[in-house]
């Protein structure tokens, strides 16, 4: 199986739970992020300088970002657990929960294939967080992984749960955060038995994150030719997750102009490869896989992938969003670099619902955007297809719960 290690947990004091840990910062305008980092002993405060700065010095801010994570530790506000698995429970308001394993897997294995990718990421962005590890050994938000459902990591985690948690929180938006640390050596034993007959990882969300720290590797190996793989920098923060404990939504597009080219002569050239069906004000959200929803001049369309190109792309990829992309980005309207796709393409986050749809239509009818397309959710067998065939995918195709809270526990690379 691939590695997954105990760690070091680093997680905030119970007079500060309330306080310290946040949802992920994408959620969040410049204006709110700002408030977040007045808030006192809470982690936007501490990466205030990363976020709010206005200092052009960005080492010197990340560096402020290190210092004020060691003044937390030194003020026994964060405190350090000796090393465990961790077991996180997830509860969601309509009662549905999440659960999996909190540990570190290793940047060997998803360089090696045994942790599997389903999506390309954006080299600017990997590269911006490689460069924060660098300077501030902090990784604050797990990698969610996922694999085929084993009833004996089940059977131990129901076990487990009939403990005490370390930890037991709710948050702004209604979520119960449940914590259980597993740091008695023959639990530690009999959690790695069960997993070891698991081949492989995949990654669920945070392909950004893992292959940051892989990146970030790289460059301290690169200076370091004696590695030994123990290293902290050579580790992964993980949640892992059975495939019956995750939900994978839709992940949509954004347009911001048509590149030149025409609404008619849009809609001319769709239909070389697509049925199209008009369905003027009517909120259409896609039915099943190869039917893409597009909502353009306030009226939107159902487009059918053409039979003749499903067969031509069955063996190669045959996903949605790689479909949208070639055949819709690429050739129609000439966003044929990942550069010009970046410059025009936003991406929002769907619910597998028709509220999605609704979210394309009020972004669109705003002005900001011209066209949006939503797109058909990636079935869980499709992402282990992608993940195996080593199928390069477009960046954000699949919005997967659960989504993790950042911060409640932390690992620490230095």
């Amino acid at each position: 199986m691939p590695t997954f290690k105990a760690f070091r947990g680093v997680r905030p004091r119970p007079e500060i739970l309330d306080i310290f840990p946040t949802p992920s910062l994408d959620n969040y305008s410049q204006d709110e992020i700002n408030n977040k980092a007045n808030v006192e002993d809470s982690y936007v405060q501490m990466i205030k300088p990363a976020v709010v700065s206005k200092s052009k010095d960005v080492d010197r801010n990340l560096r402020k970002v290190r210092t004020n994570f060691e003044e937390l530790l030194d003020a026994k506000k964060l405190m350090q657990d000796d090393s465990s698995y961790y077991l996180y429970e997830q509860i969601m308001p309509n009662k549905h929960s999440f659960r999996g394993l909190l540990g570190l897997v290793s940047v060997d294995d998803f360089f090696n294939g045994k942790i599997k990718k389903h999506e390309s990421t954006i080299t600017e962005r990997k590269m911006k967080m490689a460069h924060y590890l660098e300077k501030v050994h902090i990784q604050a938000e797990p990698v969610l992984l996922t694999y085929n459902a084993n009833a004996k990591v089940e059977l131990l985690m129901s076990h487990e749960q009939k403990n005490v948690p370390i930890l037991n929180y709710l948050d702004d938006r209604g979520v119960r955060h449940k914590m259980w640390k597993i740091d008695n050596r023959l639990k530690l034993q009999q959690f790695k038995e069960v997993l070891d007959p698991i081949d492989s990882f995949y990654i669920a969300d945070g392909h950004h994150r893992i292959g940051s720290v892989g990146e970030h590797a790289k460059r301290l190996r690169e200076k370091n030719k004696k590695y030994s793989g123990s290293e902290h920098f050579n580790f992964v923060y993980s949640f892992i997750v059975s495939n019956q404990s995750i939900k994978i939504h839709d992940y949509n597009r954004l347009l911001k102009d048509l590149n030149g080219v025409g609404k008619e002569a849009l809609l001319e050239a769709l239909a070389q490869d697509f049925q199209i069906h008009e369905k003027g004000e009517e909120i259409y959200y896609p039915s099943q896989k190869f039917h893409i929803s597009m909502y353009l001049d306030g009226k939107f369309y159902s487009l059918h992938v053409k039979h003749d190109i499903r067969l031509s792309e069955k063996e190669v990829n045959d996903m949605d969003h790689y479909l949208l992309e070639k055949y819709v980005f690429e050739k129609i309207l000439k966003l044929d670099t990942e550069e010009k796709r970046a410059e025009k393409t936003d991406y929002i986050k769907g619910n597998s619902t028709k509220e999605s749809i609704e979210r394309i239509k009020e972004k669109v009818d705003s002005g900001k955007y011209e066209a949006g397309f939503g797109v058909y959710p990636v079935s869980f067998q499709d992402l282990i297809k992608i993940s195996d065939k080593k199928i390069k995918m477009p960046p954000k195709c699949t919005y997967i719960e659960p989504k993790l809270i950042t911060a409640l526990m932390m690992y620490d690379m230095k």
